[in-house]
């Protein structure tokens, strides 16, 4: 499948060119972290069919794999893995089960 070519803006108003293969859609919803029986709060920002980037206010209690849960739909939930983290933004990509 061929990778979309996407530009974006940044904080700064600088554009970034970016590769992906699903443009994500500006979402800001609430969400919840969910591992290991402990739940976060968070703010689902963008999501498209491969991954998603939340804002958490501390960082440093996300794991690298959790559940993301939407607040409007909690039957609605996907495994994550954490590829990148910047402030209180993190990048997570959905984990498909083998």
């Amino acid at each position: 499948m061929p990778i979309a070519h996407v530009c974006v803006k940044e904080a700064g108003g600088g554009r970034v060119d970016e590769k992906r293969k699903h443009p994500r859609t500006e979402v800001n919803e609430p969400g919840y972290v969910s591992s290991g029986g402990s739940v976060m709060h968070c703010t689902i920002v963008n999501i498209s069919p491969e991954g998603a980037a939340i804002e958490v206010e501390n960082p440093a209690f996300v794991p690298h794999r959790f559940r993301l849960v939407m607040a409007r739909d909690a039957s609605v939930v996907y495994d994550c893995q954490v590829i990148w983290s910047k402030k209180t933004r993190i990048g997570v990509s959905f984990v498909t089960a083998a």
